[in-house]
C-alpha cells in the first residue's frame, strides 16, 4: 500500500499512468472533453504560484529575460516544429495541432525544474513571464495566419489566452497570499500532476483508435517531437559551449527553449481544430517527460562521475 501511495505521488509515474489509461478505457474521455478548458484553468493557477510576485522585481531587470524567453520559446522552436511539421505530416489536423504546440506558452515545470538540473531560477521565471505575455498577443494571430483562420476566429482564441493565462495568473496573486499559501502549498503538487494527467488521458482516450491503427502516423509525429526536443535542446547546448556561455544560464535557456505546457496545448488544440489535433499534443506531454527525465539523468551521471576518485 504504501509503495502504490509513493507511486501516485511520483509525478512521472502520473503521467505515464493517465496514458496508459487512456488507452485502455478511452471511452470514457468523450464524456469529459467539455470540460477541459475549467480544469486547464484550475491547473495554471496552481502552477504559476511557482512564480513569486518579489521574483519580477525590480522591472528593469525583467527585460532582457522576459525578451529572451520570446525568442527561444516562440521564434526559434515554432520556426522548427512548425517546418518540420510541414515537410513530415501530411494530415492538416495532425499539422494545426503542431501549430498550436508551436505556439503554446512554455511549462511552468521549466522553474522547479530549472533548480533541480542547476539552472538560474530567477532568470527562467522572468524568461517564463515574458513568454507568457507574448502567448496572450501573439498566438491568437499567429495561429489564425499560419492555419489560415481556417474556422477559427482570433477573438475567440485570445478569449482563450485570457481564461488560461491572465486570469490565472491573477488568481495565483492571491493564492500567495500567507493564509491561503499554506494550503495551496500541501496541494498543489497533487492538483498540477493530476490536472496535467487529466488532459493527458482526454487527448489520448479520443484518439485512441489512432494509437493502435496507425503506427505511421505516430512514427511521424514522435519523429517531430524527438528533433525539435532532443535535437534541438543538444544543439543548442553544444552552439552554446562553443561561445563559452555560462552553464547555469544555458541550461535556463535550454529549458525555456525545448518545454511546453502539453495541457495548454491539449485543450487549445481540442477546442479550435478537434480531437484529431489533440494526438500531437499527447505526445508532446511524452517527450517533455522524457527530456527532462534525460537531463536529470545526466546531472545525476556527471555528478556522480565528479565525486569519483581518479
Amino acid at each position: 500500500m504504501h509503495v502504490l501511495i509513493n507511486l501516485l505521488r511520483n509525478r512521472n509515474f502520473v503521467l505515464v499512468f493517465a496514458v496508459v489509461v487512456g488507452l485502455v478505457l478511452g471511452d470514457f474521455a468523450a464524456n469529459i472533453k467539455a470540460y477541459t478548458t475549467y480544469v486547464l484553468a484550475i491547473v495554471m493557477t496552481f502552477s504559476m504560484t511557482n512564480i513569486r510576485t518579489s521574483s519580477l522585481l525590480p522591472l528593469k531587470a525583467l527585460v532582457k529575460p522576459m525578451l529572451v524567453g520570446m525568442l527561444l520559446n516562440y521564434v526559434i522552436y515554432a520556426t522548427i516544429m512548425i517546418g518540420l511539421a510541414y515537410f513530415l505530416i501530411d494530415d492538416k489536423d495532425l499539422f494545426y495541432g503542431f501549430v498550436v504546440i508551436a505556439t503554446t506558452p512554455p511549462g511552468v515545470a521549466i522553474i522547479p525544474f530549472s533548480y533541480i538540473l542547476k539552472g538560474d531560477v530567477e532568470y527562467s521565471i522572468k524568461g517564463v513571464l515574458g513568454a507568457f505575455i507574448c502567448t496572450v498577443f501573439l498566438t491568437p494571430f499567429a495561429v489564425g495566419w499560419i492555419t489560415g483562420n481556417g474556422g477559427i476566429a482570433s477573438w475567440d482564441l485570445f478569449m482563450l489566452m485570457v481564461k488560461t493565462i491572465v486570469l490565472p495568473l491573477i488568481i495565483s496573486r492571491f493564492l500567495l497570499l500567507s493564509k491561503p499559501f499554506k494550503l495551496v502549498d500541501k496541494i498543489r503538487g497533487k492538483v498540477v500532476d493530476w490536472g496535467f494527467a487529466l488532459l493527458i488521458f482526454i487527448a489520448v482516450g479520443l484518439n485512441r483508435q489512432v494509437f493502435f491503427s496507425e503506427p505511421l502516423i505516430l512514427l511521424q509525429i514522435g519523429l517531430v517531437l524527438l528533433l525539435t526536443h532532443f535535437g534541438l535542446g543538444l544543439v543548442y547546448e553544444k552552439i552554446a559551449s562553443l561561445f563559452k556561455r555560462n552553464a547555469v544560464k544555458v541550461m535556463s535557456e535550454n529549458l525555456l527553449l525545448t518545454i511546453k505546457s502539453s495541457g495548454f496545448a491539449v485543450v487549445t488544440a481540442i477546442t479550435l481544430f478537434g480531437q484529431k489535433a489533440a494526438i500531437p499534443t499527447a505526445g508532446l506531454a511524452i517527450f517533455v517527460l522524457l527530456y527532462l527525465l534525460f537531463l536529470s539523468f545526466r546531472l545525476e551521471l556527471k555528478s556522480k562521475k565528479a565525486t569519483q576518485p581518479e
